[in-house]
């Protein structure tokens, strides 16, 4: 926030679009948007950037879901912290996949699920019998995952916590 006011002069907040749009005195905006979405657990603060900052550091329960047609990395996350995971560099096998995240999710607190790398490959996979109990969780942002292996699945908790901003430039 002190950079954008720094770049476009002085910052009004306000409430827009489920996230925080902050509006400089020369017309640019920036929507910021905590990375969960309302749950009845809000941030504490004086402000609305205040507010948006305490919940985007609050720990969740995260079950990552990466996959390509050439492996896939699955990992239980408190936040950005992975506490348990998965990888395999093979030609996706769905099922197999689906049992590996199984067994990790079912083993720790999953309340949102991650998804990345490829889309339907993602649906597939949650399809699959053992994740039915995890195919209804609300999904975070979904990522772009070029390979799904294990470091790339610390790279993935940390972006799925992150605040997403999106700053539109003043008109001309």
């Amino acid at each position: 926030m002190d950079r954008f006011a720094a770049s476009h002069g002085p910052v009004a907040e306000d409430l827009a679009d489920g996230g925080v749009l902050l509006r400089a005195a020369d017309g640019a905006t920036a929507l910021m948007k905590a990375p969960w979405p309302a749950d009845g657990r809000p941030g504490r603060g004086a402000t609305e950037v205040d507010r948006l900052a305490s919940l985007a550091t609050q720990e969740r329960g995260l079950g990552l879901l990466l996959v390509r047609k050439g492996g896939y990395a699955v990992a239980a996350a408190s936040g950005a912290t992975i506490l348990a995971s998965k990888s395999g560099n093979r030609f996706l096998d769905a099922k197999a996949t689906a049992e590996h995240a199984a067994r990790i999710f079912n083993d720790h607190h999953i309340e949102y699920i991650v998804p990345g790398g490829d889309r339907v490959l993602v649906e597939q996979v949650l399809a699959q019998p053992p994740l039915r109990a995890f195919a209804g969780r609300a999904r975070l942002a979904f990522l772009d995952v070029q390979a799904p292996k294990t470091a790339a699945l610390a790279r993935a908790a940390a972006e799925a916590c992150a605040v997403r901003i999106t700053v539109t430039d003043p008109p001309d």
